[in-house]
C-alpha cells in the first residue's frame, strides 16, 4: 500500500487525487468521483471535499490504495 505523507492535520479528497495525478485540478474531481468509485476506511466517497486524516485509507478502484500519513 502506497503511503501519501500530509503536513497539515487533514487533506480533502479532491487534493489527494490531485496529488495521486488521477486529475489534473480541483474542478475534475466531481466528475472523477461519479464516474470512478472511491472508498474512504472501506465506504464509498462522492465528496470531493471529503477531509482525510492521517491513518484514513482511500481505495481508488483500478489503482490501488493510500494510506494518509502525517508528516
Amino acid at each position: 500500500m502506497k503511503k501519501i505523507h500530509i503536513e497539515g492535520s487533514y487533506i480533502t479528497l479532491g487534493q489527494l487525487l490531485k496529488m495521486l495525478d488521477m486529475i489534473d485540478s480541483g474542478g475534475q474531481a466531481k466528475h472523477f468521483l461519479m464516474d470512478v468509485e472511491v472508498k474512504v476506511n472501506g465506504e464509498v466517497e462522492t465528496r470531493r471535499g471529503r477531509k482525510l486524516y492521517p491513518q484514513d485509507i482511500v481505495a481508488v478502484d483500478g489503482f490501488g490504495s493510500v494510506q494518509v500519513v502525517q508528516d
